[in-house]
């Protein structure tokens, strides 16, 4: 085995696992709430909040609250893409994370969580070169809006789809439809043979860095990680499109996670 990827895969896991114990991050969420366009209040919360088609909104009714750094002092409006990026709200040591899923949903994160209190690491697979494949990406001539499903029931995700990877695993061709990723890279959300035994049920995803010139990919299925849903019942998460369902197992990466284990 190489030493290089065992330590580049050990670096690489004590940032994931710095990353996820963010004391404001996934681990930290203790609630979900769906808005509704009736304003009210919820337990711990300042103010009064509701939706309407457009935009979620913040009645703080004089208790303290901020947003981007500035006191909320009045109404406040937020209008958010579906499916993109949240906003917070601070109240206190709490952050109020508020997002587009279809209707608008609240969110809080806690530092003092249970689960970020309990949280002792993601298990994982032993990495081996086996599991870095090479393969090719092939651009669609249009980037193509893939409608996929979510973890919680009646509610999907429109992500931008902008081609396939192709890969070969043991003689045999799979091609995996790929998703916008960081700094021109890809997102491949999946799942395998492992899924639902040694590894989460509902999905995984990769992260691709950019294709070279003539479409070269690597992927590193020794990075392969869980979704906040893997961790925490209070996430949206997207679920694979179809035909991302690798036949064999997938034995690199993360597995089930422990606060999933019984």
């Amino acid at each position: 085995m190489s030493t290089q990827l065992v330590s580049d895969w050990q670096e690489w896991k004590i940032a994931r696992e710095r990353d996820l114990a963010d004391p404001y991050g996934w681990l930290a969420l203790v609630s979900l709430d769906w808005l509704t366009e009736v304003p009210r209040a919820y337990p711990g919360l300042p103010g009064l909040w509701w939706q309407d088609e457009q935009a979620a909104h913040l009645d703080p009714q004089g208790a303290e609250a901020r947003h981007e750094g500035e006191p909320v002092t009045g109404p406040r409006r937020f209008e958010l893409v579906n499916s993109g990026a949240g906003t917070r709200v601070l109240a206190g040591g709490l952050e109020i994370e508020i997002a587009r899923r279809g209707g608008y949903l609240i969110r809080v994160h806690d530092p003092e969580a249970q689960v970020l209190r309990d949280f002792r690491g993601v298990p994982a697979y032993e990495p081996r070169p086996e599991w870095v494949l090479t393969g090719r990406f092939e651009a669609f001539d249009q980037p193509r809006p893939t409608t996929v499903g979510a973890v919680v029931e009646g509610l999907s995700h429109v992500y931008t789809a902008p081609g396939v990877v192709r890969f070969e695993h043991e003689g045999a061709e799979h091609v995996l439809t790929a998703f916008n990723g960081k700094d021109g890279g890809l997102s491949i959300l999946f799942t395998d043979a492992t899924s639902g035994v040694t590894t989460y049920a509902a999905n995984r995803s990769l992260a691709v860095p950019a294709p070279a010139e003539d479409g070269t990919v690597v992927l590193d299925f020794t990075r392969a990680v869980n979704l906040p849903c893997a961790f925490t019942d209070f996430a949206t998460c997207p679920l694979p499109p179809e035909g991302n369902r690798l036949p064999f197992a997938v034995e690199a990466g993360e597995k089930l996670p422990y606060e999933r284990q019984r």
